[in-house]
């Protein structure tokens, strides 16, 4: 359902954020997230309703962590949407005293509960506590994509309770998603990357029944170059991943998508020993250096294909972008994706990071606000909070 379709005038609408925002010192360091809900809050208290929202912040293990607060989150979202917000704050997140704040908010008014993970019963979605969090309000909205893909009681077991609907954020993210899977403008190229093939089997095994090309980076190209026989000395792999690689390269060829490895790697001693980088065939990896970065001859060939796109999508980054030299791979790519006139897609977590990063985040057609939940649909599973609220 959709978020214009409930009549909000005059009520109470608790709303499931992704407020899981950096804090360093008790401030947050970046607010995308925070900026990222302002359209659905703004349009929920322009018709009138006053405002509960609900956020987990970390791993705070079920019990109450000050230093898990969603304290230091008021003060920066209170900046970001200009307007006081209420502490409705509880070591058992809802009390009667949360309770009856709630009963006083006026329309126009703004609460954030505490830290959701301060209870243990939401990570099991827990039906009495789902009911806790229903008896703060008349109806829910769920903006949260980055926790879509888990079913909690602040995202599934809430539906049950109240009135339900997508809010502009899920909704934007449901509809982008689903046309790059469903309908892409082609060719369609996936860049998919990261640390470990084991995470990404099902995605690049969807995305070879739907993509034209797959573009393999990160630490995971490691495994597939190892199931080619390279000597891969003392970079990170997966041993136990070889054959099922073997396998995508095999499916892929069967359904004639060009699916591409490095061809040259950013080597060094280690991550620590950045002097020690150098660009080296993929050939010729020296038994104590570590692929850390794809390299410009890779980069090029890579180039090459993304012109030819009219969609990409991108998950996970080149090599370890957080640390030079090691980024130069990463943003190639990313000023390659900018220069596109094409659809671009950036599937959250690590990829959005390294987009930032490169300051061109601006450049991309839409940038997902969740890592795993982005990962998940592109496998082609549906997400628990979506299906909760469409099922209704």
């Amino acid at each position: 359902m959709d978020i214009q379709s409930l009549n909000v005038s005059g009520k109470t609408v608790l709303v499931r954020v992704d407020f899981n925002v950096p804090v360093k010192d008790k401030n947050v360091t970046d607010t995308t997230r925070i900026e990222a809900a302002k359209p659905t809050i703004d349009y929920l208290l322009e018709q009138g309703a006053a405002v509960i929202l609900m956020s987990h912040r970390g791993r705070p293990k079920g019990e109450y962590d000050e230093g898990f607060s969603m304290e230091p989150v008021r003060q920066a979202a209170e900046k970001v949407l200009g307007k006081e917000i209420i502490p409705m704050f509880s070591e058992r997140v809802v009390d009667d005293h949360v309770v009856a704040m709630a009963r006083n908010l006026k329309p126009g008014d703004i609460g954030l509960l505490e830290n959701l993970r301060f209870r243990n019963e939401e990570k099991k979605n827990d039906p009495a506590f789902a009911k806790e969090l229903a008896s703060l309000a008349d109806c829910y909205v769920n903006d949260a994509f980055g926790t879509a893909h888990r079913a909690h009681a602040s995202n599934v077991g809430i539906v049950k309770e109240l009135p339900s609907a997508l809010g502009f954020l899920m909704g934007k993210e449901v509809k982008v998603l689903s046309e790059l899977l469903n309908n892409p403008k082609r060719p369609f190229i996936a860049i998919l990357g990261g640390a470990k093939v084991s995470d990404k089997i099902a995605v690049i095994e969807h995305l070879i029944d739907v993509c034209d090309g797959v573009l393999i980076v990160g630490a995971m190209a490691n495994t597939f170059l190892l199931s080619e026989g390279k000597n891969m000395g003392a970079s990170l792999v997966e041993e136990g991943e070889v054959e099922r690689a073997k396998m995508l390269v095999e499916k892929a060829e069967a359904k004639g998508v060009k699916l591409l490895l490095p061809t040259d790697l950013v080597v060094a001693k280690g991550i620590d020993a950045p002097e020690t980088a150098h660009t080296v065939s993929a050939d010729a990896i020296g038994a104590d250096e570590m692929a850390l970065d794809i390299g410009e001859d890779t980069v090029r060939r890579y180039g090459d294909v993304l012109k030819t796109a009219k969609s990409v999508v991108w998950n996970g980054p080149a090599g370890v972008f957080e640390t030079k030299p090691f980024d130069k791979g990463t943003v190639a790519l990313a000023e390659c994706l900018g220069a596109l006139d094409g659809e671009v897609v950036i599937g959250g977590g690590d990829s959005a990071a390294a987009i930032t990063q490169s300051g061109l985040a601006h450049k991309m057609s839409h940038i997902s606000s969740g890592g795993g939940a982005s990962l998940e649909f592109l496998e082609g599973e549906s997400l628990p909070a979506i299906q909760a609220i469409e099922g209704v």
